[in-house]
This record gives structure tokens, C-alpha cells and sequence, in this order.
């Protein structure tokens, strides 16, 4: 007998609605949700692998201890017991700055991770926070703290209501989007240009995307801030509109920014004054216009002033804030406000011990793990907690992360697989299948184009002797600071307090209610679950447990298993602002001092190569490559490359390079393509799955070559502690 299970995508940021039919524990077919109110049944091909994910052999079904240098099987309250006592013993000798943790991207693609981590990090109290974020988005989180106050207060396009996308260092073709949830970007870039909109997508490689915009610009690799400044300068020489009074600073960005004009950026970005005086006239001018900045912009030496750079275009010419421009989502979750201003933003609370980096976001740069394990001398990191991360293949210099991992004293991983990574570890503690816990996009909310919400639960029953994800959260801090409570008393006693605080808020639906009154009314549910219904309950959609009956509650979004349409995006500023002074900071100083090392780029460029990485849709970092269906075919990880630079070389297509950095050295196949800016050349990330100990069957048999050995972990975005994971200098060489 077949049955139906209505569930959210969990593999990438567009959210996408799937309907899986189902013959006992197997997933027969998985198509898209046709009644999904966001996705409307796009799908992508890694949202049709969830069963083969949930049947895959190589997935952990029980934790591993390693004994004699060998993994066992052995039971959970053993594992916990294990990976506890390994951390409290080297706490208690070299102290909390002795340990350190690093989290990796599905953590926030899943419920449990992004409600439950916060308790483990804090049993484990140690200053050394490390995650995918510095190799990803960080500069945004950084840019849109200095405007507005608020780290995760990122604006996104409005597309499906402007006029004029400008895209940078995007490729939502493949990427399904990023920082901008999305289903069907190709169906909204095509709705764009049925309205009579225009696409610019400006890029060093003439990406899907770049091929369905209306018009492609080949741009030098991290160069993009340049631009963007030029483009800031063209259009406030043009006059731009007035800005309303809760924003500050026009003026000294304008003069901060004057020597970066059309033309004198021309030569280090390569696109000429003209093209950039064009560009920002159409902008400028269009009925609703959005510049949109992603990987590509975000991962170089300038990410930080890239991504501000992006919003100060979208704030001149008065698109920031307004339909059809960069908008605010309102997520279902968040905690409502009744007045502009808060404590605002800042970096720098503590510094690193090995190269003085600054903390942004209670994090250091992942790329900054290496030393912090190799160092000696007091808070050396001995031990080590990965949750849902690869830093043997994600983060910097890969060619020493792996001797460093083997360097610990300790190590625990959560991890579904015995990765590349987890190998490494003296636990391993895997997480149920993603078809076998609850998901709610706790990040996504905040990032939608339209204002929805879906919950979907579990798809399948996870064995008895499993543990949740979530409890395996909670148990390893319960382990770690050595607590007589038990994981159902520690998670009673956060979502209590939870509540306690959200009933105090004048803003919320759910003020003044009782708490014995509202507790009895989320009693039914446990674990994520309860606190997502007091989240739910008292957001600003809530029903705030009775007072508002057509608001939001988890009933209501297991009544509705299609999801909630909440709307279009609208107008937050002011409130929005977490600034103290309730505005919005055009000109943060720390930008503004930033921009002479920018202005050193327009002094001449190298005549090396120069590596950038490009995404893949059926990709998803170094997760997705051991499901068959998605990596069969012709060859993935190859180097992309001009045929005239090829010609240069004397390489043809399928004969192999060597790709030499300051950092490494890797052999990749040739690809060749006209797509390529000439004198750029692009590898993918995520790959290198040629380590023998790990487990991973069908990524071994095409394991590509990985990345990040051409990457150094010296080369940071200081503002934000990015990596630079684009607009390498490299060498090319024939190998015979």
C-alpha cells in the first residue's frame, strides 16, 4: 500500500516542496510539490535523491568509538559517556582555550542544529568557535551588522517584483540561490524579463545564468567592490534621489569613494568606463532596480566591502527598503519590535591567539584553525567537536588540516558519515536520516523573497534505539559539563525560559498571557518542536495562544502541510534598525578605512592566472557526492579554461594541468570553454574524496581533486574573516 509524505527540501536554500510516495520504509518517487504556496513543484535533481540518501550503505546507523585505531559499534550512553569524558579531561588540564569547535553548513539546514547548538557551545566555553560561515557568507553578516545593526538582518532582492537585477558573483541556476531563498530562480528570472525587466549578470565566466540574463559583463576576479564603488560614485555624480532621515552617512561615502570612478577602476576590473557609466544609468533610472552580490563577491580578499558596497547601490538609488529593491523578510520566528534601535553590532570582542584575528559573530576564521591546533604554548587546541562540517576538505589549506586533525588529543564528530573529516575523530555520533527528523528552516525565514513558512515532520520513524539529533545535542553538553539533569530536563527547562522571556514582549501576541496557561498549551510537544511553537506562537504572525485565533502555530503548519503564504515583502525601516540611534549607518567607519587597500588594486594587476570556483547543481559543497545518480556522467571536477590560454600551454581538452598556488599544488583534466574570461580559469569546490579511511563508496570512485589546497589560509578579508576561496594567482603548467 503507497502512501503520501508533504515535506520541505532540506538540501539547499530554495525550500522547494516535495511529495514523496511512499511503499513501506521506501521512498518509491519523489516529485514536486505542485500545492507547495512557494515552490508551486520546482524541484531540482538533488531534492529526488532523499531516499537514496536515507538507504545509502555508507550512512552510520550506530555510533563508533575508536579502539586500537580501529572503529566499533557501541551504544549511545556509552559514546555520549566517551565523548564527554574526552573533553572534560582536557578542559580540566589546559582549560576551556584548549578546545574548540567547528560547525559546518547543514547545521543550519535542520532544525536541531539550529536551535540546539547554542547549548552545546556553551557547555563547552571556549572562545575557539569556528564554521562554514568564514568560507561562505560572513561578509555579509558583517556588512549588514555596520548598517543596520543586526548581523542576520541581510536584505534580499524583491525579484519578483523589480524591474532591473544586477547580479554579481551568482549563479542561481545552479546554486538554487543563496542568501535570497528562492524556488524556481529560472522561473522568476524568466518572469523579470516577461514583464520587460532587464537581467545584468556580471561574472568572470559566462555562466547558465549569466546566459539567460539579458546581458553578461566578464569582470577580474575580486574586483567586484571596485565596481561596485564605481557604480556608487556614477550615480550619485547623477544626483540619485533624497534619502529619507534615518539614514546617515551619504555624504561621507561620497567623498570616501571618489577616487573609485567609472574609469579609473576601468583597467583592474576590465570593464570599461563607458560600460560602467552605462550600467549605472540603467540602474539608476529603472522604475525598480536590486544589485545582488553572492559567493563569488563574498569570498575575496574584499568580500566585506563588497557586500556594503552592494547595499549602499541599492540605498543611493533609492532601492533599499522598497518594493522591487532590497527587502527585509519578516520570519514567522523572529521576536517582534515596537520602536527602531538596540544594542547594535560590533567586532572584535576578543582576539585570536595565533595571528590577532578579531572575533565577528562569537567565531573566529575557519581558516585560522590550523595554527590555533599547531601552536603551542597556552590555549593550544587539543580537542576538537565538529557537528555537521568537512574542514578536511572545506576550509583552507587543506594540504595541513588533515595532519592537524591527526595532531588532537581528542576529537568527537557529529556526523551522518565517517567522512573525510570524522575519521579523524575517537567518536563519531551520527545524526537520524534527513527523512527521519522534523525540519523547519529556522535561517531561511529570514531570507525569503516572499514572507512564507512550512514545517514539515518526520517522513519516517527513526529506530527506537536512535537518538534525535537534537538529543544528541543535548547530551554532549550534558556530558561536558557534567550535569545530574537529564537531556528531557535540560530541554524542559531551556523552553520555559524561552517562553518566560517571549510572554515579557510588548510587541507580542502573545503579552501578558499567563505562563501556566501558554505552557500547557505547548506541553504536548518536546524537543524542537516545543520551542518552535513558542516561537511560532508569539513571532509577529502568532496566535499568541488565543489572542489572535487565525495566527500562526505549529498545529496550524501541520494543518498545512503545503505551507503558509504570509506575503510580499514590505517596507521594515526604521523599526528594523538594531543601530542605537535607530538609523541606518551608510558610512561605517570600519568600510571607510578599509577602502585605501581597495584603492591599491587600481595601481596594476598581475599577468598570472587566476583561479575562482563555480557552483553545481547537483552539488551541494562535498555533500552531495555519494549518491550515484547525482555524480554519474561525464567528468565534474575539471578546470575550466579558455581555449586561447590552453593554446598558450599546449593543452588539450582532457589532458591534465598542474594548478600551482602559494598555498599548493593539485593536477585537474582540462576543460575547455568560450565561457571563460580569458586569463581565469574555475575548479568547483568540494571535492578530493580520495582519502582511503573514509567511507564514502561511490564519491571514492570519482573523487575529484580538492580545491582548498590551493587556498591560504593567510589570505583573509580582515574585516570579516573570510576566506579567500576566489581570485587566486596561480600557475598553470602542462603535465606530460
Amino acid at each position: 500500500m503507497t502512501t503520501t509524505s508533504i515535506r520541505t527540501c532540506p538540501l539547499c536554500e530554495a525550500t522547494c516542496g516535495l511529495e514523496l510516495t511512499l511503499d513501506g520504509g521506501s521512498v518509491k518517487v519523489i516529485r514536486g510539490d505542485q500545492d507547495d504556496v512557494f515552490s508551486h513543484g520546482f524541484i531540482c535533481p538533488k531534492g529526488t535523491t532523499l531516499g537514496r540518501l536515507h538507504e545509502d550503505p555508507d550512512r552510520l546507523r550506530q555510533p563508533l568509538i575508536k579502539r586500537n585505531g580501529e572503529f566499533v559499534e557501541v551504544t549511545w550512553d556509552e559514546a555520549i559517556a566517551v565523548a564527554g569524558a574526552g573533553i572534560r579531561r582536557i578542559m580540566d588540564e589546559h582549560g576551556a582555550p584548549s578546545l574548540a569547535a567547528y560547525v559546518g553548513n547543514p547545521n543550519v539546514h535542520n532544525l536541531a542544529g539550529s536551535l540546539y547548538l547554542r547549548p552545546l557551545l556553551k557547555a563547552l566555553g571556549s572562545p575557539n568557535v569556528f564554521s562554514a560561515s568564514t568560507v561562505d557568507q560572513m561578509p555579509k553578516h558583517v556588512s549588514s551588522g555596520a548598517m543596520f545593526g543586526n548581523p542576520d538582518l541581510i536584505p534580499v532582492p524583491d525579484i519578483d517584483r523589480t524591474d532591473y537585477l544586477l547580479m554579481l558573483g551568482a549563479d542561481p541556476y545552479e546554486s538554487n540561490g543563496s542568501l535570497a531563498t528562492a524556488p524556481d530562480w529560472p522561473g522568476r528570472m524568466q518572469a523579470i524579463q516577461g514583464r520587460g525587466g532587464k537581467i545584468v549578470s556580471v561574472d568572470p565566466r559566462k555562466s547558465k545564468t549569466a546566459k539567460a540574463s539579458d546581458e553578461h559583463i566578464f569582470i577580474k576576479p575580486g574586483t567586484d567592490a571596485a565596481w561596485l564603488a564605481a557604480l556608487v560614485t556614477a550615480v550619485l555624480e547623477a544626483g540619485g534621489p533624497d534619502l529619507p532621515d534615518f539614514m546617515t552617512g551619504l555624504a561621507e561615502a561620497k567623498a570616501a569613494l571618489a577616487i573609485f570612478t567609472p574609469e579609473s577602476v576601468a583597467a583592474a576590473t576590465g570593464i570599461s568606463g563607458d560600460i560602467t557609466r552605462r550600467i549605472a544609468a540603467e540602474f539608476a533610472t529603472a522604475p525598480r532596480a536590486v544589485a545582488y552580490g553572492r559567493m563569488g563577491t563574498h569570498t575575496t580578499e574584499f568580500g566585506t566591502l563588497a557586500s556594503w558596497l552592494a547595499d549602499l547601490l541599492n540605498a543611493v538609488s533609492g532601492n533599499l527598503d522598497v518594493p522591487g529593491g532590497a527587502m527585509f523578510p519578516l520570519a514567522a520566528i523572529v521576536t517582534p519590535k515596537t520602536q527602531p534601535g538596540g544594542r547594535g553590532f560590533q567586532t572584535g570582542r576578543y582576539r585570536s591567539r595565533v595571528g590577532d584575528y578579531p572575533e565577528v559573530r562569537g567565531e573566529m576564521p575557519s581558516a585560522a584553525l590550523v595554527d590555533e591546533i599547531e601552536t603551542p604554548g597556552a590555549g593550544q587546541v587539543r580537542a576538537l567537536l565538529v557537528v555537521g562540517g568537512n574542514p578536511a576538505r572545506s576550509i583552507p589549506d587543506s594540504g595541513r588540516v588533515e595532519a592537524a586533525l591527526d595532531r588532537l588529543e581528542f576529537m568527537v564528530a557529529v556526523d551522518p558519515y565517517l567522512s573525510e573529516t570524522a575519521r579523524h575523530a575517537d567518536v563519531v555520533l551520527p545524526p537520524p536520516s534527513v527523512l527521519e527528523r522534523a525540519h523547519f528552516d529556522v535561517a531561511f525565514t529570514s531570507l525569503m523573497v516572499r514572507n512564507t513558512v512550512n514545517y514539515s515532520p518526520p517522513t519516517f520513524e527513526k529506530p527506537e534505539d536512535h537518538l534525535s539529533e537534537w538529543e544528541i545535542l543535548l547530551g554532549l553538553a550534558a556530558a561536558i559539563q557534567g550535569t545530574d539533569l537529564s537531556i528531557d530536563q535540560m530541554d524542559e527547562a531551556g523552553a520555559a525560559a524561552l517562553l518566560a522571556k517571549a510572554l515579557t514582549n510588548p510587541a507580542s501576541p502573545a503579552f501578558g498571557t499567563d505562563q501556566v496557561i501558554a505552557w500547557d498549551q505547548v506541553s504536548r510537544f518536546t524537543g524542537p518542536q516545543r520551542i518552535l511553537d513558542i516561537r511560532l506562537r508569539t513571532g509577529p504572525y502568532g496566535d499568541g495562544f488565543g489572542n489572535n485565533p487565525d495566527g500562526l502555530s505549529l498545529q496550524r503548519l501541520i494543518d498545512h502541510p503545503h505551507g503558509v503564504d504570509l506575503g510580499a515583502l514590505e517596507p521594515g525601516l526604521p523599526l528594523a534598525s538594531n543601530n542605537p540611534d535607530g538609523l541606518v549607518h551608510l558610512a561605517p567607519s570600519q568600510f571607510l578605512a578599509d577602502l585605501p587597500r581597495l584603492a591599491k588594486i587600481l595601481e596594476g594587476s598581475s599577468d598570472t592566472f587566476v583561479l575562482v570556483g563555480r557552483r553545481q547543481l547537483r552539488s551541494n559543497n562535498s555533500w552531495m557526492h555519494n549518491i550515484e545518480v547525482l555524480v554519474k556522467g561525464k567528468e565534474r571536477c575539471t578546470l575550466l579554461m579558455h581555449p586561447a590560454d590552453a593554446d598558450s600551454l599546449g593543452v588539450a581538452a582532457g589532458e591534465s594541468v598542474s594548478v600551482r598556488s602559494d598555498a599548493g599544488e593539485i593536477r585537474v583534466p582540462v576543460e575547455l570553454s568560450d565561457d571563460m574570461m580569458p586569463g581565469v580559469v574555475s575548479l568547483p569546490h568540494g571535492w578530493g574524496h580520495d582519502d582511503p579511511e573514509a567511507r564514502l563508496t561511490v564519491a571514492a570512485r570519482r573523487p575529484g581533486v580538492n580545491s582548498n589546497l590551493l587556498s591560504n589560509r593567510t589570505a583573509i578579508d580582515p574585516l570579516s574573516g573570510n576566506a579567500r576561496l576566489n581570485g587566486i594567482p596561480v600557475e598553470l603548467a602542462r603535465v606530460s
